[in-house]
C-alpha cells in the first residue's frame, strides 16, 4: 500500500540546509495499523506530509496506494489526495459550520450530488458516534467529539489510507482510547491502512502493529510492536517503552530488596500472550525448595498480544534457586537476573 524509498528531504534557507529525513525506507502493508514514533525534530510530521504530497522529497520516491505521490502534481495530485485522508492534533475544523456541514465538506468539493451527500454524512455521524450532534457547531463540542468529526470529514470521500498527525496530543487519557478504539473499529470494518504519528508510546501499544522510531531523520529501529516492547535495541527506544512499562520506584525497591536478602537473586519475568496466565509462580513455590518475595507486576496488553513483567526475590540454597530459575525459562519465560549475590 505505501513504499518509502531511500527517502532524504533537505530544507534549504539562507541561514543553511536543514536534513529532515535521511535514507528512509519503509513500507506499510494494506489494511494494516502502522505507528511511527519519535521526539520533537526527529521528522515524523515531514515523514507523514510526504505521503499526501504536501511535501516533495529532495531524493528518493514516495508511492501511496499505486501512485507516486512524490512525482505527481495538479489534478491527478488532488484525486491523489481523495484516498489519501488525514486528521489532525487540533482538529482544523471549519467553526461556522455544524458537524454535519463540516463533514459534508470534502463531498461538496468532490461535486457530490447533494442527496447523495446527506446519506455519505448520516452513514459517517453514525459511525463516528456523534448521532445528536448534526446541528451542533465545534465550539458546542468536547475534544473527543472534534476529533470524531475529523475523522469522519477524513472518512467522506473513502478514502485507502488515514494519516493521523499526533491526533490524540490534545484530549485527556480517556478521550483518547476511546478515539484509538474508534480507530481500530474503522481500520476493521472499512479495511483502513492507518499511519500514526505521536510521540506518545501509549498510543503505539494500545493499537499499532508495527512501529517505526524516529530520530533525528531517521529510522533507527522498526519491527511488531510487541517485539519492540520486549526487547527495545537504541536508548531511544528504550526510553518510549519505559513510559508505559516502568514503575518508578522499582530501582529503590530492587535496592531495599537487595539489602534484606543479601543471600537470594533478583529476577525480571516477562510472560508474553497465554502466559501471563498461567500459574507460574504457583509451581515455582510448590515445588521448589525457594522462598519467593513477589515485588511488583504490571500486564501490559498491545494489539498483537499481552505481555506481563513482574519482579520477584528468590531465596535459597544455590542449587535450589538455579534449579528454580532453569525451571522458568523452560516455561518460555524471559528470564533476566538483576542480582547475584549468593
Amino acid at each position: 500500500m505505501i513504499q518509502i524509498q531511500n527517502v532524504k528531504k533537505i530544507f534549504r534557507s539562507k541561514s543553511g540546509d536543514v536534513t529532515a529525513l535521511k535514507n528512509i525506507d519503509l513500507s506499510i502493508e494494506q489494511g494494516e495499523i502502522f505507528g511511527v514514533i519519535g521526539y520533537s525534530g526527529a521528522g515524523k510530521s515531514t515523514l507523514i506530509r510526504m505521503l499526501n504530497g504536501l511535501e516533495v522529497p529532495t531524493e528518493g520516491k514516495v508511492e501511496v496506494a499505486g501512485r507516486e505521490v512524490s512525482k505527481i502534481k495538479g489534478a491527478s495530485l488532488r484525486k491523489a489526495r481523495q484516498e489519501i485522508s488525514m486528521i489532525f492534533q487540533h482538529f482544523n475544523l471549519l467553526w461556522s459550520r455544524t458537524v454535519t456541514e463540516n463533514i459534508a465538506f470534502p463531498l461538496e468539493i468532490a461535486g457530490v450530488p447533494k442527496q447523495q451527500r446527506e446519506k455519505r454524512v448520516a452513514e459517517l455521524i453514525n459511525l463516528v458516534g456523534l448521532s445528536g450532534k448534526e446541528k451542533s457547531y465545534p465550539a458546542q463540542l468536547s475534544g473527543g467529539q472534534k476529533q470524531r468529526v475529523g475523522i469522519a470529514r477524513a472518512l467522506a470521500n473513502n478514502p485507502k489510507v488515514l494519516l493521523c498527525d499526533e491526533a490524540t496530543s490534545a484530549l485527556d487519557p480517556q478521550t483518547t482510547d476511546s478515539i484509538l478504539e474508534l480507530l481500530v473499529d474503522i481500520n476493521k470494518r472499512l479495511g483502513l491502512t492507518i499511519v500514526l504519528i505521536t510521540h506518545e508510546m501509549h498510543v503505539i501499544r494500545k493499537i499499532c502493529e508495527r512501529v517505526a522510531v524516529m530520530e533525528d531523520g531517521r529510522v533507527v529501529e522498526l519491527g511488531r510492536v510487541l517485539d519492540v516492547f520486549r526487547h527495545p535495541e537504541q536508548n531511544i527506544t528504550k526510553r518510549f517503552v519505559q513510559q508505559v512499562t516502568e514503575q518508578q520506584d522499582t530501582k529503590e525497591i530492587i535496592d531495599v530488596l537487595m539489602k534484606q536478602h543479601p543471600e537470594g537473586e533478583i529476577v525480571k519475568l516477562t510472560f508474553i500472550g497465554e502466559r501471563t496466565e498461567q500459574p507460574v509462580i504457583t509451581t515455582l513455590i510448590r515445588d521448589f525448595d525457594i522462598s519467593v518475595n513477589i515485588l511488583q507486576g504490571k500486564i501490559t496488553p498491545t494489539q498483537e498480544s499481552s505481555y506481563g513483567t513482574l519482579f520477584v526475590g528468590i531465596s535459597g540454597n544455590r542449587e535450589a534457586v538455579e534449579k528454580s530459575i532453569q525451571f522458568l525459562k523452560d516455561q518460555q519465560v524471559d528470564v533476566e537476573v538483576l542480582s547475584n549475590n549468593g
